[in-house]
């Protein structure tokens, strides 16, 4: 057994002998914390708020988030120290439970789970953006192809879908082209202007939080902190909205249902092992980038959830004329950080926090560009994907696969909305957690004597408890979101077809050599 370890490590070694290990320790903190840190954590709250009603239940849904989100960084960074070759989860998944669950992993990280992020990513770029200049609009058509929709699915009513080129998109899709070359001069420049804007935003997501526990209102203080629990009912029952029908569930449903905006504003923190070739010393500076930036994002979110209630009053009022009347659960177009802003600084608050979120979503498109390519790297040296897409440049960057990647978000920025693109997306990226962290266990029991430089804390307890909660929350999304879950369930599984064609090509080629 350790020889066939030891001859697939080298293996690995050759593979990606071709990628440049000039990232340390603060490089990878930074790619993994900016690519958290987008438009979310400015915007979801308000969604989140609605759902649940109380301000201690919204504290508790970005707590049980951020949990969530570390214990599974702790669990990659044993897989990430294990096999630090490009493509992260795409190499653990493949090791663990077969070529096929890998291929799966990238199938959809192609078709969804990264495009469709940094699409939305920069769509959410291009709509704050807008604030400033008024001619960036979703409705400034170019260019309009159709609208389709809408139409009903299950109970609730889809749509319309307005395919076509207007002065929102035309900007997004051209920071992703930008963001795109930008990466293909090399992972030196990209890394550079990820901490750049990491550094950046941070320190303005740390400000704002600030200004908010400085120049708190009394009345928001009173508000929300009096009393807490305020319809939070912990052992009782909540009316849950389901399209048009309401149901009721339980909190620990509703938390659940709840956290999956937050999860959204927690992901893509997987994208520095995608890169992990190209890190200096992984054995040590995974794990520890994975701990960092996730732990560091995970405080700075519930510090600005805390801020957010210090400024504005949690329950708000539909259509009210002043910020504070509307409250966290009907800020306008759900800008939850424009409107905590606007409170403590004034009008000129808008305008600031447009700066922000565009500074923010920026460098997260930036490292979601620069990690996602490694994966289709890694699937097109295995044989798993065209040939060409395993291209390296002069300067040693992917640049057909940033290429590609860039094409098919860009066509998604045509083709959809922020909201329609991230509808099903929890639910995708929450089931690859699971798988992986499953291999975790599998590769423990099938592979005992494999090198592993760091083991995750509080195995078997701390990955089985992520799988619990994780599993909890993907059964109730199936049962009262299977508008948003069961697409994403179809675009994992129609990967299973296009691998069969590809290993009936390989094999065939194969025959054909002999």
């Amino acid at each position: 057994m350790s020889e066939e370890i030891e001859s697939a490590k080298g293996a690995a070694v050759t593979l990606h002998s071709r990628l440049v290990k000039s990232l340390g320790l603060l490089d990878a903190s930074m790619i993994v914390a900016g690519s958290m840190i987008g438009s979310g954590i400015f915007i979801v709250s308000a969604d989140i708020a609605r759902q649940v009603g109380s301000p201690g239940l919204l504290l508790v849904v970005w707590l049980a988030s951020g949990l969530i989100t570390t214990m599974a960084a702790l669990c990659y960074g044993e897989l990430a120290a294990a096999m630090p070759a490009a493509g992260g989860p795409y190499v653990f998944l493949r090791e663990s439970l077969g070529p096929l669950w890998g291929f799966l992993y990238g199938w959809t990280t192609l078709l969804v789970i990264q495009t469709a992020t940094i699409a939305a990513v920069a769509i959410a770029f291009s709509s704050f953006s807008g604030v400033l200049f008024p001619r960036v609009s979703a409705s400034a058509w170019v260019w309009e192809l159709g609208t389709f929709g809408p139409y009903k699915m299950w109970s609730e009513v889809l749509g319309p879908y307005h395919v076509g080129l207007n002065t929102q998109n035309l900007l997004a899709l051209s920071t992703i082209v930008f963001l795109t070359w930008i990466n293909t001069r090399g992972l030196r420049i990209g890394a550079v202007v990820q901490n750049i804007f990491t550094i950046v935003k941070i320190a303005a997501l740390g400000g704002l939080t600030l200004l908010c526990f400085v120049f708190a209102t009394q009345a928001a203080r009173s508000a929300n902190f009096s009393n807490l629990w305020r319809n939070g009912n912990p052992g009782g029952l909540h009316a849950y909205q389901v399209g048009q029908n309401a149901v009721w569930v339980s909190t620990l449903t509703l938390i659940a249902l709840a956290t999956v905006g937050a999860l959204f504003s927690s992901s893509a923190w997987t994208g520095v092992t995608y890169i992990a070739g190209e890190v200096r010393d992984p054995r040590r500076n995974l794990p520890l980038a994975l701990a960092l930036g996730t732990g560091t994002v995970t405080l700075l979110y519930v510090l600005a959830n805390l801020a957010y209630l210090r400024a504005l009053p949690m329950v708000g009022t539909a259509g009210a004329g002043s910020v504070f009347q509307r409250g966290i659960q009907f800020a306008t177009a759900d800008r939850v950080g424009t409107a905590a802003a606007e409170v403590t600084i004034g009008a000129s608050g808008a305008a600031l926090m447009s700066i922000v979120v565009m500074i923010s979503t920026f460098g997260c498109n930036n490292g979601l560009i620069l990690a996602g390519a490694r994966v289709y790297y890694a699937m097109a040296k295995d044989g798993l994907f065209f040939s060409s897409v395993g291209a390296m440049n002069k300067h040693n960057a992917p640049w057909a696969a940033l290429w590609i990647q860039c094409i098919w978000a860009s066509f998604l920025c045509l083709s959809g909305t922020y909201a329609q693109l991230l509808d099903f997306l929890v639910f995708a990226v929450l089931m690859f957690y699971i798988l992986t962290i499953l291999g975790l266990f599998v590769l423990r029991f099938r592979r005992p004597d494999m090198e592993r430089p760091y083991r995750v804390f509080g195995y078997p307890v701390l990955p089985g408890l992520f799988l619990l909660l994780a599993s909890f929350i993907e059964v109730q999304l199936l049962r009262y979101k299977p508008q948003y879950t069961w697409p994403g369930l179809a675009i994992i599984v129609s990967g299973a077809p296009v691998y069969w064609l590809l290993q009936q090509s390989q094999n065939l080629k194969s025959r054909r050599n002999a």
